[in-house]
């Protein structure tokens, strides 16, 4: 199987060659990037959930008189 490849900065490197230092640094923009996903994920979801609470609100305000 080929060998990970860390594509950076518009280069290219070998992930075996590099220093533990970069590796725990590749390691933790993977997790930064995947707890985005997650969140941008439950935004999504919220987003979605208040729309239907405004449809609701809209449709139980059609019988209230305004001010």
């Amino acid at each position: 199987s080929p060998e990970p490849i860390l594509t950076f900065d518009g280069k290219r490197y070998e992930i075996k060659n590099l220093s533990e230092d970069i590796k725990e640094l590749i390691r933790g923009m993977q997790v930064a990037d995947a707890q985005l996903r997650i969140h941008e994920d439950l935004l999504k979801v919220l987003s979605i959930g208040r729309h239907s609470i405004t449809q609701k609100l809209k449709e139980k305000l059609e019988n209230v008189k305004p001010l």
